[in-house]
Protein backbone atom coordinates (compact mmCIF):
# COMPACT_ATOMS: atom_id res chain seq x y z
CA UNK A 1 0.00 0.00 0.00
CA UNK A 2 2.50 2.30 1.32
CA UNK A 3 4.88 2.28 -1.98
CA UNK A 4 1.83 2.50 -4.23
CA UNK A 5 1.17 5.86 -2.28
CA UNK A 6 4.81 7.14 -2.62
CA UNK A 7 4.19 6.48 -6.60
CA UNK A 8 1.15 8.09 -7.00
CA UNK A 9 2.06 11.10 -4.80
CA UNK A 10 4.73 11.79 -7.06
CA UNK A 11 2.69 11.74 -10.30
CA UNK A 12 0.55 14.19 -8.51
CA UNK A 13 -2.79 12.57 -7.59
CA UNK A 14 -4.49 14.96 -5.00
CA UNK A 15 -6.05 12.27 -3.27
CA UNK A 16 -3.69 9.69 -2.37
CA UNK A 17 -1.74 12.73 -1.13
CA UNK A 18 -4.70 13.77 0.80
CA UNK A 19 -5.14 10.29 2.26
CA UNK A 20 -1.37 9.39 2.77
CA UNK A 21 -1.34 12.64 4.96
CA UNK A 22 -4.19 11.18 7.23
CA UNK A 23 -2.86 8.22 7.35
CA UNK A 24 0.47 9.49 8.76
CA UNK A 25 -1.09 11.94 10.81
CA UNK A 26 -3.02 8.83 13.02
CA UNK A 27 0.09 7.24 12.49
CA UNK A 28 -1.33 4.53 10.75
CA UNK A 29 1.31 1.09 10.87
CA UNK A 30 3.66 1.31 8.74
CA UNK A 31 3.84 5.31 8.40
CA UNK A 32 6.96 5.35 9.71
CA UNK A 33 8.92 3.30 7.52
CA UNK A 34 6.91 4.73 4.63
CA UNK A 35 8.99 7.90 5.68
CA UNK A 36 12.16 6.57 5.44
CA UNK A 37 11.50 6.00 2.18
CA UNK A 38 10.30 9.92 0.54
CA UNK A 39 12.68 11.40 -1.45
CA UNK A 40 14.92 14.67 -0.53
CA UNK A 41 13.63 17.36 -2.38
CA UNK A 42 14.32 20.89 -2.82
CA UNK A 43 10.62 22.76 -2.81
CA UNK A 44 10.80 25.92 -0.61
CA UNK A 45 8.90 25.75 2.51
CA UNK A 46 7.15 29.73 2.90
CA UNK A 47 5.88 30.22 6.89
CA UNK A 48 3.45 32.78 7.08
CA UNK A 49 2.73 33.88 10.97
CA UNK A 50 1.43 37.08 12.96
CA UNK A 51 -0.66 37.53 15.86
CA UNK A 52 -4.68 36.60 14.63
CA UNK A 53 -6.49 39.13 12.86
CA UNK A 54 -3.79 40.37 10.82
CA UNK A 55 -5.23 38.97 7.78
CA UNK A 56 -2.89 35.83 7.09
CA UNK A 57 -5.33 33.65 5.42
CA UNK A 58 -6.69 36.37 2.70
CA UNK A 59 -3.52 37.59 2.00
CA UNK A 60 -2.10 33.54 1.78
CA UNK A 61 -5.40 33.64 -0.87
CA UNK A 62 -3.64 36.55 -2.69
CA UNK A 63 -0.52 35.21 -3.05
CA UNK A 64 -1.70 31.63 -3.91
CA UNK A 65 -3.59 34.09 -6.95
CA UNK A 66 -0.37 35.28 -7.99
CA UNK A 67 2.10 32.12 -7.80
CA UNK A 68 -1.08 30.42 -9.74
CA UNK A 69 -0.89 32.85 -12.45
CA UNK A 70 2.61 32.30 -13.14
CA UNK A 71 1.65 28.74 -13.76
CA UNK A 72 3.19 27.64 -10.47
CA UNK A 73 1.83 24.58 -8.22
CA UNK A 74 1.30 25.45 -4.63
CA UNK A 75 0.84 23.33 -1.85
CA UNK A 76 -1.01 25.50 1.40
CA UNK A 77 -0.97 24.04 5.23
CA UNK A 78 -3.79 25.71 7.48
CA UNK A 79 -3.30 25.45 10.91
CA UNK A 80 -6.03 25.95 12.59
CA UNK A 81 -7.14 25.91 16.96
CA UNK A 82 -8.46 23.00 18.06
CA UNK A 83 -11.60 22.31 18.81
CA UNK A 84 -12.08 21.28 22.17
CA UNK A 85 -14.16 18.63 21.97
CA UNK A 86 -12.51 16.54 19.44
CA UNK A 87 -9.08 18.01 18.71
CA UNK A 88 -10.26 19.05 14.84
CA UNK A 89 -9.26 22.34 13.16
CA UNK A 90 -12.21 24.82 13.97
CA UNK A 91 -11.59 26.68 11.10
CA UNK A 92 -11.52 24.07 8.89
CA UNK A 93 -13.64 25.17 6.18
CA UNK A 94 -11.20 27.87 5.19
CA UNK A 95 -13.64 30.49 3.79
CA UNK A 96 -10.87 32.61 2.68
CA UNK A 97 -9.35 29.70 0.32
CA UNK A 98 -12.54 28.33 -1.12
CA UNK A 99 -11.78 29.57 -4.80
CA UNK A 100 -8.69 27.21 -4.58
CA UNK A 101 -10.26 23.91 -3.79
CA UNK A 102 -11.06 22.47 -7.31
CA UNK A 103 -7.89 24.42 -9.05
CA UNK A 104 -5.53 21.31 -10.37
CA UNK A 105 -2.44 23.59 -9.13
CA UNK A 106 -3.54 24.09 -5.39
CA UNK A 107 -4.03 21.82 -2.65
CA UNK A 108 -5.08 23.31 0.80
CA UNK A 109 -4.86 21.54 3.93
CA UNK A 110 -6.44 22.21 6.95
CA UNK A 111 -4.81 20.98 10.55
CA UNK A 112 -5.39 21.07 13.93
CA UNK A 113 -2.62 22.56 16.26
CA UNK A 114 -4.19 19.97 18.68
CA UNK A 115 -2.55 21.75 21.90
CA UNK A 116 0.85 22.56 20.03
CA UNK A 117 2.21 25.67 21.44
CA UNK A 118 4.20 26.48 19.03
CA UNK A 119 1.73 27.35 16.81
CA UNK A 120 2.08 24.05 14.64
CA UNK A 121 1.02 20.82 14.37
CA UNK A 122 2.62 17.91 15.98
CA UNK A 123 3.29 16.32 12.83
CA UNK A 124 3.97 19.05 10.83
CA UNK A 125 7.41 17.89 9.53
CA UNK A 126 5.95 14.73 8.43
CA UNK A 127 3.24 15.76 6.49
CA UNK A 128 5.48 19.11 5.02
CA UNK A 129 8.09 16.41 3.78
CA UNK A 130 4.87 13.91 2.52
CA UNK A 131 3.97 17.26 1.01
CA UNK A 132 7.82 17.56 -0.79
CA UNK A 133 7.62 14.29 -2.28
CA UNK A 134 4.71 15.49 -4.87
CA UNK A 135 5.28 17.85 -7.94
CA UNK A 136 4.51 21.42 -6.16
CA UNK A 137 6.80 24.02 -6.55
CA UNK A 138 5.98 25.67 -3.53
CA UNK A 139 4.31 24.97 -0.07
CA UNK A 140 3.20 27.77 2.32
CA UNK A 141 2.07 26.94 5.78
CA UNK A 142 0.13 29.64 7.79
CA UNK A 143 0.39 28.96 11.57
CA UNK A 144 -2.47 29.71 13.90
CA UNK A 145 -1.50 32.73 15.32
CA UNK A 146 -0.91 32.44 18.67
CA UNK A 147 1.63 34.95 19.43
CA UNK A 148 5.12 35.27 20.54
CA UNK A 149 5.34 31.47 21.29
CA UNK A 150 4.53 31.01 17.89
CA UNK A 151 8.23 30.54 16.76
CA UNK A 152 8.20 27.14 15.43
CA UNK A 153 7.58 27.95 12.12
CA UNK A 154 11.26 29.84 11.64
CA UNK A 155 13.18 25.91 11.98
CA UNK A 156 10.65 24.57 9.79
CA UNK A 157 10.48 27.52 6.95
CA UNK A 158 12.90 28.42 4.27
CA UNK A 159 11.77 32.36 4.64
CA UNK A 160 9.42 33.29 6.98
CA UNK A 161 6.75 36.31 6.92
CA UNK A 162 5.41 38.01 10.38
CA UNK A 163 2.03 39.57 8.79
CA UNK A 164 1.07 42.63 11.44
CA UNK A 165 -1.35 45.42 11.20
CA UNK A 166 -1.03 48.89 11.64
CA UNK A 167 -2.55 48.88 15.37
CA UNK A 168 -0.24 46.32 16.28
CA UNK A 169 2.37 49.49 17.75
CA UNK A 170 1.98 48.41 21.39
CA UNK A 171 1.83 44.44 20.78
CA UNK A 172 5.31 44.74 19.20
CA UNK A 173 6.98 45.77 22.56
CA UNK A 174 5.53 41.97 23.85
CA UNK A 175 6.38 40.22 20.97
CA UNK A 176 9.91 41.18 20.31
CA UNK A 177 11.30 38.67 22.02
CA UNK A 178 10.11 35.96 20.28
CA UNK A 179 8.14 36.57 16.82
CA UNK A 180 9.60 39.73 16.17
CA UNK A 181 12.95 38.01 16.03
CA UNK A 182 12.31 35.13 13.37
CA UNK A 183 11.39 37.35 10.32
CA UNK A 184 13.11 37.21 7.37
CA UNK A 185 10.16 40.01 5.92
CA UNK A 186 8.08 41.49 7.67
CA UNK A 187 4.22 42.44 5.99
CA UNK A 188 2.06 45.54 6.98
CA UNK A 189 -1.02 44.33 6.21
CA UNK A 190 -4.46 46.50 5.54
CA UNK A 191 -2.03 49.39 4.86
CA UNK A 192 -4.89 51.75 4.25
CA UNK A 193 -5.36 52.65 7.52
CA UNK A 194 -4.37 55.63 8.98
CA UNK A 195 -0.83 55.43 10.88
CA UNK A 196 0.46 52.95 8.36
CA UNK A 197 3.34 54.90 7.75
CA UNK A 198 4.21 55.90 11.11
CA UNK A 199 3.87 52.32 12.59
CA UNK A 200 6.44 51.30 9.18
CA UNK A 201 8.88 54.07 10.52
CA UNK A 202 8.43 52.92 14.06
CA UNK A 203 8.79 49.35 13.28
CA UNK A 204 12.25 50.23 11.91
CA UNK A 205 13.70 51.82 14.34
CA UNK A 206 12.79 49.38 16.48
CA UNK A 207 14.90 46.89 14.25
CA UNK A 208 17.51 48.42 13.77
CA UNK A 209 19.58 46.99 16.41
CA UNK A 210 19.29 43.58 14.98
CA UNK A 211 19.90 44.08 11.62
CA UNK A 212 23.41 42.59 12.28
CA UNK A 213 22.09 39.70 13.40
CA UNK A 214 20.86 39.12 10.04
CA UNK A 215 23.84 40.95 8.15
CA UNK A 216 21.06 42.86 6.36
CA UNK A 217 17.63 44.79 6.66
CA UNK A 218 14.80 42.76 7.27
CA UNK A 219 12.42 43.91 4.43
CA UNK A 220 9.30 45.49 5.67
CA UNK A 221 6.15 45.81 2.93
CA UNK A 222 2.85 47.22 2.74
CA UNK A 223 -0.01 45.36 1.82
CA UNK A 224 -3.63 45.55 1.09
CA UNK A 225 -4.59 41.69 0.59
CA UNK A 226 -8.03 42.46 0.68
CA UNK A 227 -7.31 44.51 -2.71
CA UNK A 228 -4.51 42.54 -4.03
CA UNK A 229 -2.27 45.78 -3.41
CA UNK A 230 1.32 44.95 -2.72
CA UNK A 231 1.64 41.26 -3.20
CA UNK A 232 4.10 41.58 -6.45
CA UNK A 233 6.91 42.56 -4.29
CA UNK A 234 6.07 40.13 -1.70
CA UNK A 235 5.93 37.14 -3.85
CA UNK A 236 9.20 38.09 -5.73
CA UNK A 237 11.10 37.81 -2.26
CA UNK A 238 9.38 34.61 -1.26
CA UNK A 239 10.98 33.87 -4.98
CA UNK A 240 14.24 34.78 -3.91
CA UNK A 241 14.18 31.87 -0.92
CA UNK A 242 17.01 29.65 -2.62
CA UNK A 243 19.52 32.65 -2.10
CA UNK A 244 18.85 32.00 1.62
CA UNK A 245 20.39 29.63 4.31
CA UNK A 246 18.24 28.76 7.13
CA UNK A 247 20.16 28.41 10.33
CA UNK A 248 17.51 27.52 12.57
CA UNK A 249 16.10 24.29 11.09
CA UNK A 250 18.68 22.03 12.64
CA UNK A 251 17.49 23.14 15.86
CA UNK A 252 14.43 22.25 14.97
CA UNK A 253 15.05 18.92 13.37
CA UNK A 254 16.82 17.55 16.66
CA UNK A 255 13.90 18.69 18.96
CA UNK A 256 12.05 16.75 16.22
CA UNK A 257 13.79 13.78 16.02
CA UNK A 258 14.51 13.58 20.31
CA UNK A 259 10.66 13.65 20.40
CA UNK A 260 10.11 10.51 17.36
CA UNK A 261 13.46 8.40 19.72
CA UNK A 262 11.26 9.23 22.79
CA UNK A 263 7.86 8.57 21.74
CA UNK A 264 9.57 5.13 20.07
CA UNK A 265 11.81 4.37 23.49
CA UNK A 266 8.24 4.39 25.80
CA UNK A 267 6.47 2.23 23.74
CA UNK A 268 7.32 -0.71 25.85
CA UNK A 269 5.61 0.79 29.17
CA UNK A 270 2.31 0.44 30.09
CA UNK A 271 0.95 3.89 31.14
CA UNK A 272 -2.37 2.04 32.52
CA UNK A 273 -0.20 -0.74 34.35
CA UNK A 274 2.27 2.28 35.99
CA UNK A 275 -1.22 4.07 37.02
CA UNK A 276 -2.60 0.65 38.64
CA UNK A 277 0.61 0.05 39.98
CA UNK A 278 1.27 3.77 41.71
CA UNK A 279 -2.37 3.42 42.90
CA UNK A 280 -1.82 0.08 44.92
CA UNK A 281 1.85 1.42 45.95
CA UNK A 282 0.73 4.87 47.23
CA UNK A 283 -1.90 3.14 49.69
CA UNK A 284 0.96 2.71 52.50
CA UNK A 285 1.30 6.58 52.19
CA UNK A 286 5.16 6.06 52.23
CA UNK A 287 5.23 6.09 48.27
CA UNK A 288 8.01 7.85 46.76
CA UNK A 289 7.61 8.94 42.89
CA UNK A 290 11.65 8.61 42.11
CA UNK A 291 12.47 5.24 43.83
CA UNK A 292 9.70 3.57 41.58
CA UNK A 293 10.69 5.54 38.27
CA UNK A 294 14.01 4.08 39.09
CA UNK A 295 12.86 0.55 38.47
CA UNK A 296 12.05 1.85 34.51
CA UNK A 297 15.44 3.80 34.00
CA UNK A 298 18.43 1.64 35.92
Amino acid sequence: MWQNLLQEISDGNIKSLARTISLVENEVDGYFDFLQTLPTTSTPIIGITGPPGAGKSTLVDTIIEQLVQQNKKVAVVCVDPSSPFNLGALLGDRIRMSNWYNHPNVFIRSLATRGSLGGLHPKIIEITDVLKAAPFDYIIVETVGVGQSEIEIAGLADITAVVLVPEAGDEIQTMKAGLMEIADIFIVNKSDRPDADAFVSNLKQMLAPTFHLHQQEIPILKTVATNKVGLEEVVKIFQTISEKTNDKKSWLLTEKAFHIIQQFRMKPFNKLKMKEEIEEENKNKSFNLYQYIKKYIS
